[in-house]
């Protein structure tokens, strides 16, 4: 592979451009034979002759050319990076690939985003959804939402508002099966869960299977390894599931069982590497989000959407 160097391209650019070794060698405060000897070596560099003479001066020849057309695309791509760099020291620019739970992201979080973008129209966002973390040391992502805090330490970490579940069920299914009073009657309703295939840090998801249970847990009817598919279950009419506040607000159509229970609360951090510290589109969204994880916007009122 051939390695040109640059400042050699940059001195052939000026010979073009000026038509001649001596306009050249002015232009660039340089003797003339230094700037001969430097085209010379980027020639022989190159295997082909760059200029040919002719009465009036220097032309390029079609290797000449070629290789102008070139730098003169590698200097657009360096001049647009180094606009791009500036702005970025003024405004939020550029992409960010945010990862977070499929259930969140797909849902509360993929409505707030529009608006974020609103702000911020020289942002791009990557929204990148998974229930398994993606390695944000290893640069997969950006930044992510977690709903724990971060296992490595060289992540920064900054607190959201966190996440609390109520037990939930559709009015066709509390029609037809009866309202729980008590956490000993949910033995005989219909459970949905998330399964043994939940992360170590989503565990506590199933904590409506333990409650009031001295021996071993209740038995789910169905589980669902997606929370969003367990809110689909619901919705459907089939049975009692524990779901996050933003998944309650997020349907409107399910209605809050035994709401004196609050079940599992999952704290929610805004994290990312270090060497993103300064970093204005990080800190963009980072405020961003902030200011739209309260209460206001991602709990509920338990009792009155109770059954």
């Amino acid at each position: 592979m051939m390695n040109l160097d640059w400042e050699k391209l940059r001195l052939f650019e000026v010979v073009a451009e000026a038509g001649s070794f001596t306009e050249a060698a002015r232009r660039l405060h340089m003797s003339q034979p230094a700037l001969s000897r430097q085209i010379g070596a980027l020639e022989e560099q190159i295997g082909a002759k760059l200029f040919h003479r002719h009465a009036r001066g220097l032309a390029t020849t079609h290797e000449g050319e070629q290789l102008r057309a070139a730098t003169h695309d590698m200097q657009d791509r360096l001049d647009r990076a180094r606009d791009a760099i500036d702005a970025s020291r003024d405004r939020p620019t550029g992409e960010i690939r945010l990862t977070t739970t499929v259930s969140f992201g797909s849902t509360w979080l993929a409505r707030q985003l529009g608006d974020f973008l609103d702000l911020f129209p020289d942002i791009v966002v990557n929204l990148m959804l998974s229930d398994l973390d993606v390695d944000l040391a290893k640069r997969e992502a950006d930044v992510a939402i977690r709903f724990h805090p971060p296992f490595q330490t060289e992540l920064v970490q900054k607190p959201l508002f966190p996440i609390r579940h109520y037990l939930c069920a559709s009015p066709a299914y509390l029609e037809r099966h009866g309202v729980p009073r008590s956490v000993g009657e949910l033995g005989q309703h219909r459970l949905i869960a998330y399964g043994d295939a939940a992360p170590e840090f989503l565990k506590g998801i199933n904590w409506a299977l333990d409650l009031g249970e001295e021996g071993a847990p209740r038995s789910a009817a169905l589980t669902i390894n997606n929370s969003h598919g367990v809110l689909q279950a619901v919705e459907a009419g089939a049975g009692i599931a524990a779901l996050p506040s933003y998944l309650i607000r997020f349907s409107g159509k399910v209605r809050v069982v035994l709401p004196e229970l609050e079940g599992a609360v999952f704290r929610t951090f805004f994290t990312y590497p270090v060497e993103l510290r300064r970093s204005l589109r990080v800190a963009a969204l980072r405020d961003f989000l902030v200011s739209r994880m309260t209460a206001a916007n991602l709990d509920i009122d338990r009792y009155a959407l109770s059954a």
